[in-house]
């Protein structure tokens, strides 16, 4: 008697349905935390450290002085300047009197030739007199009236008025030159008084310029916050940064009351994310807390070229300091709202040796064919199917065998 083969063993599969599901976009990314401001404290005198007056963790206002620079060569400077200041002031005092000296020679020599012209208005009054006698003697000579003798007398009298006229010209003359004189040596002392006080205004624009030098040796807090770094010690030798190049900073100041959240978001999301956008972040540090809500402050705009994400940043109170720069969490950012989006768990869908995906869809009839897909967001949980099936197919669940088109399967049951 011939013995009967069994059937073929049918492999029991659980599906699921693919259902057009309401659902928010996210993009869950890596997110790090940074300082709202970190500057990096560099000197800009050289010289050894005198004393600091900041640690590690202090917290300090504006403009404190974490350190002092010793320059004594620059303070020696100064004492340099100040002396030739007040030697400058001296000549600019100098100068001052000269001035005063030649406007007084001036009004001097004002007063000499406004007598000079007055002597000269006498002098021609007698002239014009001594030629009006000299003629009137002269006519009554000619007449036989008088005398010749009257008339030399006369004349000799014209003659010495006449004489004394010019001298008293030349006397004008002498006093106007001194005039010019005194004034040309007026402007002459106003210039050198000019010159004395722009040596001096310059002297005290040096003297400027090394106090700005000076108080670089104060090494200032730039804002208030914490200081997260500090790497002098009493004693060392510091260097202006522009002679010896990038150096290690003096101090890292961070404000932490307030910090910034960089998320890299990749390029498929980045044109979706705006400002205002929610955002949830968890970090490890605090598992057992709920998520933090925040939202999207800004956004780069463009994209690294390197890594092909855009910059996002969110902004944070952060009062009890809890929140640490360099900290690493997770951001899941909400981006836009889909209706009849066409979702799968994520367990259902498989993945080849290229990457591409693919689903088993099981037929009416128990039969599997193996189908290519294009997927879209995923949360971690379930998988947005863009093409390759329809809403209402069933695919099978997660499982551990493989399957090849035509295999029948026997479902055991679909899952909603």
């Amino acid at each position: 008697m011939a013995t009967q083969s069994k059937p073929p063993r049918v492999t029991p599969v659980k599906t699921v349905t693919v259902q057009p599901t309401e659902v928010t976009r996210t993009s869950i990314q890596p997110a790090t935390i940074h300082a709202y401001y970190r500057a990096e404290i560099r000197s800009q005198a050289t010289g050894y450290v005198e004393s600091f007056s900041a640690d590690i963790g202090e917290f300090v206002e504006s403009g404190t002085v974490l350190a002092k620079i010793a320059v004594p060569e620059k303070l020696q400077q100064r004492r340099i300047i100040e002396a030739k200041i007040r030697r400058l002031e001296s000549q600019e005092k100098q100068a001052a009197a000269g001035v005063q000296l030649a406007e007084a020679s001036e009004r001097s020599s004002r007063a000499k030739l406004a007598q000079a012209e007055s002597e000269r208005a006498a002098v021609d009054a007698s002239l014009a007199a001594a030629n009006a006698e000299f003629g009137r003697t002269e006519d009554l000579v000619n007449r036989g009236s008088l005398q010749n003798r009257m008339l030399d007398e006369v004349r000799m009298k014209r003659d010495s008025e006449s004489a004394r006229k010019q001298a008293v010209e030349s006397a004008v003359e002498s006093a106007r030159a001194n005039v010019e004189v005194a004034t040309a040596t007026i402007e002459s002392a106003r210039a050198d008084l000019e010159t004395a006080q722009a040596e001096t205004e310059i002297a005290r624009r040096e003297l400027d310029e090394l106090d700005v030098w000076i108080d670089y040796a104060a090494i200032k807090a730039p804002f208030a916050g914490i200081v997260t770094e500090r790497n002098i010690q009493p004693g060392d030798l510091v260097r202006a940064s522009n002679d010896v190049g990038q150096v290690e900073p003096l101090f890292v100041i961070s404000q932490i009351n307030r910090v910034r959240v960089q998320i890299p978001v990749p390029e498929n999301d980045a044109p979706l994310v705006t400002p205002g956008d929610e955002v949830r972040l968890t970090f490890p540090s605090f598992a057992s807390e709920a998520p933090l809500i925040a939202q999207v402050t800004r956004r780069s705009g463009s994209l690294d070229v390197n890594t092909r994400t855009m910059l996002v940043e969110v902004e944070m109170d952060n009062p009890d300091g809890k929140l640490l720069p360099g900290m690493f969490g997770q951001a899941t950012i909400d981006i836009d709202t889909q209706t009849a989006a066409n979702m799968l768990p994520s367990q259902a869908i498989r993945f080849d040796e290229s990457g591409n995906a693919f689903v088993y869809v099981v037929a009416d009839d128990d039969t599997i064919s193996i189908q290519e897909i294009s997927t879209g967001m995923d949360d971690g949980n379930f998988i947005e199917v863009l093409t390759g099936v329809e809403p209402g197919q069933a695919v099978i669940d997660a499982h551990l065998s493989r399957f090849i088109d035509g295999q029948k399967v026997a479902v055991l049951e679909a899952a909603h």
